[in-house]
């Protein structure tokens, strides 16, 4: 079993990129062009890694290795977006790495390519890569060629060697327990359980009691074992349920266009443990989009415009402007729900001027977190 946070400081100790593992400092899926950036890596590396994997390291800096941290990414459904774009496409995985170092709220993104014997490459254009592309790495450098490229078999004992040095064991098992319990969250009440004698999963959160159902907030989960963070979130709510062999969290959205006492079961995610030491994760969307009176609605989608036009041009807002604003997020992301196709777009071109406002800021990260889930629960992706 091997320690993902091992395993990305064992990766940036080679300093520069390879032609088996790239770094990021974030990832950019919002826009066509960030898409077939990472598209095009996706591609090079598999190309170039037929027989072992191939890494993505997401929150370092480029210059200096130094370790800075992105935004908690859940969506597996990234795979999704791989299919749409690539014929032979490759297996991937992204997953969430603490580091001590880092605020709460950060992580170190790690997309493991899994090895592909046939050639990737792209079905349909996007951005600036047309159709048929096929690209490879050579060093640190992606390269569009050809599809007679000669296969490099050169990585495998490289990257088996750095897999094994980055195998966990009982120490950093135990370290990981008491530091989530002891240490991170010992005001949060926090709970282990161990699955088939061998993972263990630390979790903590804050009760919180609605409508005869108790829900827990600010809830972060790891799988101590692989150095996995499994969710976290500052504002959704979760239940967890768990028997001898699986571990399942429920996430809620609170939404309304009056209060947030509403919550709207999101995505259900289940975690199967089995007896030869292998976990299997299944994820479920449960979403079903509240509808609302289209007049209100459209009300609300022009009165969100003046606001961001209002912030544009610098001028003062009144104290309804501003509790406006404050729900200006979820109230975009209700109106695109609820048919206002420019709405998602408009959230998205406010993101500059949201920033000001850091609590704004964060509720406008978690809508574009659960628009994006849906997203990518389409079989297809635009």
């Amino acid at each position: 079993m091997i320690n993902k946070r091992l395993l990305i400081k064992n990766l940036l100790a080679h300093n520069d990129e390879s032609s088996f593992y790239d770094k990021k400092r974030q990832l950019n899926l919002h826009t066509r062009e960030g898409k077939s950036k990472f598209l095009k890596h996706i591609c090079a590396l598999s190309n170039s890694n037929p027989s072992n994997n191939s890494y993505i390291v997401v929150g370092v800096e480029d210059q200096d290795n130094q370790i800075v941290g992105d935004d908690f990414f859940d969506d597996s459904r990234i795979q999704n977006l791989v299919n749409a774009y690539l014929d032979n496409p490759p297996i991937i995985q992204y997953e969430n790495i603490p580091f001590p170092n880092l605020p709460k709220d950060k992580v170190i993104g790690l997309v493991t390519i899994k090895p592909k014997t046939e050639i990737s490459s792209f079905k349909k254009g996007i951005h600036t890569i047309s159709a048929n592309s096929v690209f490879i790495r050579r060093g640190s450098n992606t390269t569009p060629v050809g599809r007679d490229f000669e296969k490099n078999f050169q990585n495998t004992e490289t990257v088996t060697g750095i897999e094994n040095i980055s195998r966990n064991n009982i120490k950093h098992t135990l370290d990981g327990v008491i530091d989530f319990m002891n240490f991170r969250h010992k005001d949060m009440a926090p709970k282990y359980k161990v699955f088939k004698e061998l993972f263990v999963i630390c979790w903590a959160g804050i009760p919180k009691r609605v409508r005869d159902k108790t829900y827990l907030s600010r809830v972060d989960i790891e799988l101590i074992n692989e150095q996995i963070k499994l969710f976290y979130s500052a504002q959704d709510v979760v239940t967890i349920n768990c028997d001898e062999d699986s571990f399942t969290i429920i996430e809620y959205i609170p939404l309304g266009l009056n209060d947030k006492t509403s919550f709207y079961p999101l995505e259900q995610q289940t975690i199967h443990f089995q007896e030869n030491g292998y976990y299997k994760i299944e994820t479920e969307m449960l979403f079903q989009p509240p509808e609302y009176n289209k007049k209100m609605l459209f009300h609300i989608y022009n009165t969100n415009i003046a606001l961001l036009s209002k912030l544009k041009k610098g001028h003062s807002l009144s104290g309804r402007e501003q509790k406006d604003l404050e729900n200006l997020p979820s109230t975009f992301m209700i109106c695109y729900l609820n048919g206002f196709e420019d709405a998602k777009d408009k959230l998205i071109d406010a993101k500059t001027q949201l920033k000001e406002f850091p609590q704004i800021y964060l509720s406008f990260k978690e809508a574009m977190r659960i628009l994006r889930k849906m997203k990518y629960n389409a079989k297809y992706e635009d």
